[in-house]
């Protein structure tokens, strides 16, 4: 189970609160994992230069077809710019049809609270898989 350790591109400024995501990403097919593992590296490897990247780190569970990220910055915007930019963008749009399943969930932690606990963040992906959408 290969885990790309938490780098840290930018140092979060003390006092400040940086924005989580988490996501976990199924593959529909095996056939599709050595794909899917080189495509979620170059993404991360983009983390490593983004603008208001706090930190990153990626786990994927080869024989299961599973990934997992983790990733913090140091607003919701500076995640949305990464996620429209280039490789990021079409990376994501080409992996879909590859994706069986897929849960994200978001919070906020203090910066000093860096890095996020992986234990943490599988917890509240399974409460966030769990809860169900789209209802008052």
């Amino acid at each position: 189970m290969p885990i790309i350790p938490w780098v840290t591109p930018h140092e979060a400024p003390p006092d400040t609160t940086a924005f989580v995501m988490a996501s976990r990403l199924e593959t529909k097919s095996l056939k599709h994992v050595p794909r899917f593992f080189w495509q979620s590296y170059k993404a991360w490897k983009q983390v490593r230069t983004a603008p208001g990247a706090l930190g990153a780190s990626l786990e994927a569970q080869l024989t299961k077809g599973v990934f997992y990220t983790l990733s913090a910055w140091q607003d919701r915007a500076a995640l949305y710019a990464y996620a429209r930019t280039e490789p990021h963008k079409s990376i994501m749009t080409g992996l879909r049809p590859a994706t069986r399943d897929s849960v994200f969930t978001f919070w906020e932690v203090p910066a000093g609270e860096l890095p996020i606990d992986w234990a943490d963040a599988k917890r509240r992906l399974t409460e966030e898989a769990s809860t169900p959408h789209g209802h008052p």
